[in-house]
């Protein structure tokens, strides 16, 4: 019969575990550093290699979100073409060449509404008279208006029907923007 007498050393055996967990720890670091600053990096080049000449239509229902993005953020979306509709609405201080597409948005249960929309320059703009409803594809800028904000040049405008979905609702929280991307 043949006895094994097996002496365990506490603090060897700490030790190794102690020096096995701190590998994986570093390694797990190592793994999501990497991975923040290849992501970084692969950002920059997905919203670099965009082409600026696809026109990024713009619906009632992210109407608000896509305008609180572009306003927060306005150096990501300089050139990017869009199409949307809207109504012209002019203010007494502005320009001869410029109106706010707009659009009514609900802010209350018992529907009061407030003007939303893009400031929007256009040669001829006299031509379209207030509360005209207005299909336009344009680019936008970065202009002046009461601080910086974003300009849309319109490109090409078309009158249209007033369309069934006519009021707009304010942003959700549940939005994620993506710079250079709408």
């Amino acid at each position: 019969m043949f006895v094994y007498n097996v002496k365990i050393n506490g603090s060897t055996v700490f030790k190794y575990f102690f020096a096995f967990v701190v590998f994986i720890i570093i390694c797990i670091l190592g793994v999501v550093v990497f991975k923040i600053f290849n992501g970084a990096t692969n950002h920059f080049e997905i919203s670099s290699c965009k082409p600026q000449s696809e026109v990024s239509k713009i619906s009632a229902a992210n109407y608000t979100n896509v305008l609180k993005t572009v306003h927060e953020n306005i150096d990501s979306y300089v050139g990017m073409k869009i199409n949307f509709t809207g109504y012209v609405y002019r203010v007494l201080d502005l320009k001869e060449n410029q109106f706010v597409l707009a659009r009514d948005m609900i802010i209350s249960s018992n529907f009061q509404s407030v003007v939303v929309g893009f400031l929007s320059e256009l040669p001829n703009a006299k031509d379209f008279n207030d509360n005209t409803w207005v299909e336009v594809t344009g680019e936008i800028t970065k202009g002046d208006y009461h601080g910086e904000i974003p300009i849309l040049k319109i490109d090409e405008i078309k009158k249209v029907d007033k369309p069934s979905e006519e009021y707009v609702y304010p942003p959700d929280e549940s939005y994620i923007p993506t710079d250079g991307i709408l």
